[in-house]
């Protein structure tokens, strides 16, 4: 029995024991992994922190290449600013020079008046005086000759009125006609004054309009993508706008060529839109090229405004404004017919009121005096006929309408300001450098040859190109198939050949396109 009790004693102290170890071998088992855990955790944790330190600086030195690069945007467009106000500068200096040199010659001439009005104040004071004498002298003979004579005062009087008539009669011939060649010489003068002070405050830089733009590319690479596979790219380009892409061997620049500076204004905005783009296509480009034509209807109204604000005029009816803003993309003779209107303009008004005239009607007229260029290359008439149309129109009054057919001598002047409009034209375009016989040749001959080639039916557009040489047909494909486009070619070749002088060769290309479109919904 003891034994027993011995033996579960004995058991029962080494189970205890054996729970005792187990605990404690746990418990540090537990512990182990804890700390392993723990290492983990901070090496996990200092992962965490280096790959935060490589990603701030990243962000970083990310910060800083915006930095810099908003820098130096902010640096170019602050040297533009800088220049442009350069530029207003200078011209506010010309402007204040031209201001004081007119002070001058005013001041000058009030010291002119004052001194002649006080030589005729002294001089009215020795005639009063002298006519006193006169006239105390006349009395004082009257009476002797009254006792002399024998007769009265009355027929004393009576004979010698005859005889003062009929010298004075006389007298009065000869003063009128040296009043008349006094005068003469004097308007003379006086004319030549006027028109010389209107240009002085009115001078301008003149630069003859060319038929080419440069557009700058950012690379060489640039270039071959405007060409596009196999050309397809600047050919789409070119028939979109009829203006000629020539790439040659200039250093990150194309040029566009073409006589109208309308087209050739909206090929050169596509094209700036397309190089900043990046998506040089033929799809893209039409769109494009659509896009900035909308875009330069809003600027013609825009400088037709502009147009207004620079001289002072009000009230010109919206249709007529618009108009006017067309004529910055028309030349006469190599010069620019907006900014001749507007110099025609300044000058009218300036001989109007020197001459005591209404300025601002004077201006109108001269603003208005070429608007029928506006649009005569696409309407029938002369310039002087389409402008009268327009005048009438959008209601402005006789005077304006006088001015704009009177001012190349079609129809008598009713007006002062119809000839002042006259002479402010001939100034303008008579300036140094104002005009240039040849470009106004070489766009008429450019506009027959795109009209010789429009007069065959079946004809959609033309476009002259490579200075004359080259003139491009687009047909209706409905309308002209691949055989008749090969004898198309040929009969405008040779109505060309019959009607126009040239030098060397005209290539005429007929090109005829069919587009098939449809889109998956």
């Amino acid at each position: 029995m003891e034994s027993t009790i011995l033996l579960f004693i004995a058991l029962l102290v080494f189970s205890s024991a054996a729970f005792a170890a187990g605990w404690l071998l746990s418990k540090r088992i537990g512990q182990a992994k804890v700390a392993n855990a723990e290492k983990l955790a901070e090496k996990i944790i200092a992962d965490a922190r280096k790959e935060a330190e490589h990603l701030k600086k990243e962000k970083i030195f990310e910060a800083k290449d915006e930095y810099l690069r908003l820098k130096q945007t902010f640096e170019n467009e602050t040297k533009s600013k800088r220049s442009e106000l350069q530029k207003l500068e200078n011209k506010l200096n010309s402007k204040e020079i031209n201001i004081d040199r007119r002070m001058d010659l005013l001041t000058k001439k009030e010291k002119e008046l004052a001194d002649l009005d006080s030589k005729l104040r002294s001089r009215q004071e020795r005639i009063d005086k002298l006519k006193a004498e006169f006239e105390k002298l006349v009395e004082e003979e009257n009476r002797k000759l009254e006792k002399i004579s024998g007769i009265s005062n009355e027929e004393a009087k009576k004979i010698l009125m005859e005889n003062l008539i009929e010298k004075a009669k006389r007298e009065a011939a000869s003063l009128v006609k040296e009043i008349k060649d006094r005068a003469r010489q004097t308007a003379n003068r006086e004319a030549k004054e006027i028109i010389i002070q209107a240009i002085q405050r009115t001078a301008a830089d003149h630069s003859t309009e060319t038929t080419v733009s440069v557009v700058n590319l950012p690379s060489d690479e640039m270039k071959g993508r405007i060409i596009g596979r196999e050309g397809r790219n600047i050919r789409s380009f070119e028939t979109a706008t009829g203006v000629e892409v020539i790439v040659d061997d200039t250093p990150e620049a194309v040029v566009l060529s073409g006589f109208d500076p309308f087209r050739r204004e909206i090929a050169r905005v596509a094209l700036e839109k397309l190089v900043e783009d990046g998506r040089i296509h033929p799809a893209r480009i039409e769109e494009v090229v659509e896009k900035t034509k909308q875009e330069m209807e809003e600027k013609i109204v825009e400088e037709g405004e502009k147009a207004l604000f620079e001289t002072g005029i009000s009230g010109i009816h919206p249709e007529l404004v618009k108009i006017l803003g067309k004529l910055k993309f028309r030349t006469s003779y190599g010069q620019n017919v907006l900014q001749h209107s507007i110099e025609v303009s300044y000058l009218t008004g300036l001989m109007a009121a020197s001459l005591g005239l209404d300025g601002n009607l004077a201006k109108r007229a001269g603003l208005l005096h070429d608007i029928g260029k506006a649009i005569d290359r696409y309407t029938e008439g002369t310039h002087t006929q389409i402008g009268i149309e327009l005048a009438k129109k959008y209601g402005e009054g006789p005077i304006v309408q006088n001015a704009i057919a009177s001012h190349h001598e079609d129809v008598e002047p009713i007006s002062p300001i119809s000839i002042l409009v006259q002479a402010a034209d001939a100034i303008s375009g008579s300036r140094p450098g104002a005009r240039r016989e040849t470009l106004e040749s070489y766009i008429k001959r450019l506009d027959h040859l795109e009209a010789v080639a429009k007069s065959f039916p079946g004809v959609d557009k033309a476009y002259a190109i490579q200075a004359g040489r080259e003139v491009r047909v687009i047909v209706e494909h409905d309308r002209i198939d691949d055989e008749m486009s090969e004898q198309l070619a040929a009969d405008i070749a040779e109505k060309i050949h019959s009607e126009l002088e040239y030098p060397g060769q005209i290539k005429v290309t007929v090109i005829r396109e069919y587009r098939a479109v449809e889109y998956a919904k």
